[in-house]
């Protein structure tokens, strides 16, 4: 397998013109989030990224986590990391500076993320959950329960866990049984079982933070009765110092496609008398509560499917730079490196453009959070928060995405030596398959985005944000650079497809769901498609500008353009024939029952 070397430089560039980190330490919140600052914490992650976690990538994939007789083992090397992982301070990068975070905002966090993503998925499991867990507790946690739990918990020294689902309960969270009741001391005793529990267990820290979704004994029927708990592993004294094995176990562990050394964990809460928790936020409050972790972890599911696509670009051009094989197609030169044969490049450019795309839309996200949280007034924070929201679930599905082909195409590029698990090639398809999955499917994606964030407003961040688009297409339209002009066509043709759509899905509503839902992941492929093609346009123009003033590295620059130029000729027609497949609807089957099938 190839080493890992984190792309700061692009990362930068999106960073400073897509998501606007330059104006951040204007604000108040982010008065230290300079660029200089910033330059020193990514080389920092880079080089913990490379020298510490990429070694382990391949440990884990093979030896795995395995439960034995006193929990959970991880892998060799991996509790080695993840003190170091916490002594430099990573775990709490974005967290808040008064629970001993370092405060850093969402725009620097989200580079830092991609690193450790990239370099070992398995082990960025582990934080991801923990930092979604300090989200839910800032929010909705009792001052008691943040004085014992938080700072811990930010530091790394204890990690945190997500628990919704259940045997019979997946993405309907409805049918939850886990119950809780109340006890004289105001706690509860908790009882049921969860499955698919990452980290649910491990060998890493003394101490395991479950939040927890159960019922309480008078709770209304259906998702408004869901409550939220904390349920420690072990419970903590009053002096702070760890107390009695607490009633949760974890019973089995999943065998898994990929992210074998992360372990996912099938976890019976209440077996021996009942796991103690505490109550957090409001009775019936609880999915509310968890959708704060929710929004938290589908972000960093976008983000893992980023860095499985860079982590799969890298290895196969190292490969193609490497492979001798055949004669140019151009010269005639005979026994040439893969990476001179026009297919190859395409793919490499293919897989190139699509990640640089899905990075692009995530760190611009990232930026809009910082925006929603300090920027500016009530009504700026308001639209900026609206916006991410919107871009959420496209974040989520399009880098995930975006990841199990392009990492198919990095197998596809080692030929026959990609389908042999020695060439490592394999394993970031393996890993990449669950991102499209977990933290909510694709079609839960495409719900989201479309009967929640579409309808919410009626229709107005949509709006809102094709009026940027189509800013952004004419600017590229008018250029007197005949490539950008290229662009901007093919992304005026997407735009318009886009809103083809969306007026189609408007009124089919009215003639029930089945239409809109059979076109909700269409045309969320629509919605990833424009969006990317958006943000490659206003990387290429930024660029252009470099290179026309002669300024900066222009061969990185000339490089962004013609990524742009390819990702509007190859990725964004695509919005075309996904706007046409969503339009179509439910026609072909509509009336049919079961006889659709036999």
């Amino acid at each position: 397998m190839g080493d890992y070397r984190a792309p700061i430089k692009e990362m930068r560039f999106v960073m400073d013109e897509l998501a606007g980190f330059r104006e951040l330490s204007q604000l108040p919140d982010y008065a230290e989030a300079t660029p200089d600052m910033a330059d020193a914490i990514l080389d920092e992650a880079a080089k913990f990224a490379a020298e510490i976690l990429e070694p382990l990538n391949r440990v884990g994939d093979k030896q795995g986590s395995r439960l034995g007789t006193d929990g959970v083992v991880t892998p060799p090397g991996w509790k080695e990391a993840y003190k170091a992982f916490c002594a430099a301070g990573w775990n709490g990068i974005t967290c808040p500076a008064e629970h001993g975070g370092h405060g850093q905002p969402d725009s620097i966090g989200i580079a830092v993320k991609e690193m450790i993503n990239s370099a070992n998925l398995s082990f960025s499991l582990g934080p991801l959950l923990t930092t979604g867990a300090v989200e839910a507790l800032v929010t909705c946690a009792s001052d008691e329960l943040k004085a014992v739990y938080l700072d811990k918990m930010v530091s790394g020294e204890w990690t945190g866990t997500m628990n919704l689902t259940e045997p019979q309960a997946g993405s309907d969270l409805a049918l939850i049984r886990t119950r809780a009741e109340p006890q004289a001391d105001g706690s509860y005793k908790v009882f049921g079982q969860k499955i698919f529990i990452t980290y649910g267990d491990h060998d890493m820290t003394d101490n395991i933070v479950h939040l927890v979704l159960a019922r309480l004994p008078d709770a209304p029927a259906g998702v408004k009765g869901i409550s939220m708990f904390l349920v420690p592993k072990f419970l903590v004294n009053a002096d702070g110092s760890l107390g009695a094995r607490n009633d949760a176990f974890c019973v089995s562990l999943e065998h898994k496609l990929g992210i074998h050394a992360s372990p996912t964990c099938v976890m019976a809460y209440g077996d021996k008398g009942g796991a103690v928790g505490y109550l957090l936020g409001e009775p019936n409050r609880g999915l509310e509560y968890m959708f704060i972790m929710m929004n938290e972890a589908r972000m960093g599911v976008g983000l893992q499917g980023v860095a499985l696509g860079e982590r799969a670009y890298q290895h196969a051009l190292a490969y193609a730079r490497e492979r001798k094989q055949g004669r140019d197609a151009v010269t005639g030169e005979a026994l040439v490196t893969i990476d001179r044969h026009p297919d190859i490049r395409r793919m490499l450019m293919l897989m190139k453009s699509r990640v640089e795309a899905c990075r692009a839309m995530t760190y611009y996200t990232a930026g809009l959070l910082d925006r929603a949280h300090a920027g500016g007034d009530a009504e700026t924070r308001k639209r900026a928060l609206y916006l991410a929201e919107f871009m959420i679930p496209i974040v989520k599905a399009g880098g995930t995405e975006m990841a199990i082909e392009v990492t198919s195409l990095g197998i596809q590029i080692h030929g026959g030596m990609g389908f042999i698990e020695e060439t490592g090639a394999a394993q970031y398809w393996r890993d990449s398959r669950i991102t499209t999955i977990y933290e909510g499917t694709t079609g839960i994606q495409a719900n989201d985005l479309v009967f929640r964030k579409l309808m919410r407003d009626q229709g107005a961040t949509a709006r809102a944000l094709f009026g940027e688009i189509a800013a952004t297409a004419r600017a590229l339209n008018e250029s007197s650079r005949n490539d950008l002009q290229a662009i901007g066509k093919r992304l005026g043709a997407g735009l318009k497809a886009w809103g083809e759509a969306t007026e189609w899905l408007a009124a089919d509503a009215k003639n029930g769901l089945s239409g809109p839902l059979t076109a909700a992941v269409p045309y969320l492929d629509v919605a990833i498609a424009v969006t990317g093609g958006w943000l490659m346009g206003k990387a290429a123009l930024a660029a252009a500008g470099h290179v026309e003033r002669g300024e900066g590295d222009l061969p990185f620059y000339k490089a962004k353009l013609a990524s742009a130029h390819f990702y509007a000729d190859h990725v964004l027609p695509l919005a075309q024939a996904r706007a046409a497949t969503a339009m179509a609807g439910d026609a072909a089957f509509a009336g049919l029952g079961e006889e659709l099938f036999v």
